[in-house]
């Protein structure tokens, strides 16, 4: 299979889909790999790195769109590279659909065959595709946070951990998962108060076993989140639905009684966010302020880390990938049911069915059509 790597093009997004050593691997399997030039070039893999690895150099994305059966990526496809997409042509990258009607008929127009990075499964439940930038981001959402917290930055004024005689911050992080665990163990170890909130009892018990008496841990009703978000001085949303939009469990109204100066640092909001006042930002502009209170809404965090999360990801990609080139994404995708389960759209179709709830719309499940 001829595998296409462009660079990406989203604002301030360093990362890049195959790695030299990703790269050689499906080169040793037989496969062709094609780079844009300098797409790796940010976080120090040049094009001499590829071209070693085995790799052919692009001059521009249109040529690696133009030429390649299946497209590696990192983040969604922007309009653009959308438009660069034909009928039948592979994308493996994060989608992020849910909260996105644009993207979504962008790809059924395409007639392109998408795969999501976040829809993913394995056989423990998990996401093994999202969970390592769901790592990166839990823990730099406490680095954002506390950083936010500077006079400086519109925050409160406050040291996270405090210093003796002077209280710490109150961290509350809603989602106990990949993301909460990873932000509430960050907050732990510089000596925030920290309370994660989370509607899985099983889920809490863990938390409770792995951190021990220094975690608060509390059942998730619209009480609980209303008194601990009000007296938060950072809030952290960590909330995961598969595929679908995040739920708005911070409504405007808390968001007006918040503590002036305290903090949200909305992790969800690649699937639209947790608070009701919660808007994507970016890096170049990552906060603005609602009522007085502070919000970070990077829909990229992991990025600005990108190094790091390219070889994270890749980890974690890599026999995904080597999957739908070795077997083609028809036979990889019914052999592998976790592998199914990532795709999105195919072919001008909707095939994700918490898509089609957030947007209204029509959907096929993949069986029949991978099937047919």
């Amino acid at each position: 299979m001829l595998i296409g790597v462009p660079k990406e093009v989203k604002v301030h997004e360093y990362r890049v889909g195959l790695t030299p050593a990703s790269v050689r691997e499906l080169v040793a399997n037989g496969h062709k790999v094609i780079v844009e030039t300098h797409a790796g070039n940010a976080i120090g893999l040049t094009d001499d790195h590829y071209r070693a690895a085995g790799a052919s150099i692009l001059p521009d994305a249109s040529e690696v769109f133009a030429s390649a059966e299946m497209i590696v990526k990192v983040k969604e496809p922007q309009a653009a590279e959308i438009a660069m997409l034909r009928d039948g042509q592979i994308l493996f990258t994060y989608l992020h659909l849910a909260p996105d009607p644009d993207q979504t008929q962008g790809l059924l127009r395409s007639g392109a065959v998408g795969i999501a990075y976040e829809t993913v499964t394995d056989a423990r439940g998990g996401l093994p595709l999202l969970a390592p930038m769901s790592e990166v981001a839990g823990r730099m959402s406490i680095q954002a946070g506390a950083h936010c917290l500077e006079i400086e930055q519109g925050g409160r004024g406050m040291l996270l951990g405090g210093v003796p005689g002077v209280p710490a911050a109150k961290v509350v992080v809603i989602g106990g998962g990949v993301v909460g665990a990873n932000a509430a163990r960050m907050a732990m170890g510089l000596e925030a108060h920290v309370t994660v909130i989370d509607k899985s009892l099983p889920r809490l018990a863990e938390l409770d076993q792995q951190f021990g008496a220094k975690l608060n841990t509390i059942f998730s009703t619209l009480d609980s989140i209303e008194e601990y978000v009000l007296g938060a001085d950072l809030v952290i949303g960590a909330v995961l639905l598969l595929g679908a939009a995040a739920p708005k469990l911070i409504t405007a109204e808390m968001v007006k009684r918040m503590k002036p100066g305290s903090v949200i640092v909305d992790v969800a909001i690649d699937q639209g966010g947790c608070a009701e006042t919660s808007h994507a930002t970016t890096h170049a502009h990552p906060t603005y302020k609602v009522g007085g209170v502070v919000h970070y809404c990077v829909a990229n965090m992991p990025g600005a880390v990108a190094r790091t999360s390219t070889f994270a990801l890749n980890n974690a990609t890599l026999p995904f990938t080597l999957q739908l080139a070795n077997k083609g994404y028809r036979r990889a995708l019914l052999d592998n049911p976790h592998l199914k389960a990532g795709l999105n759209v195919h072919k001008g179709v909707l095939t994700y069915g918490a898509v089609a709830e957030a947007q209204g719309l029509s959907w096929s499940g993949a069986d029949t059509l991978l099937s047919a």
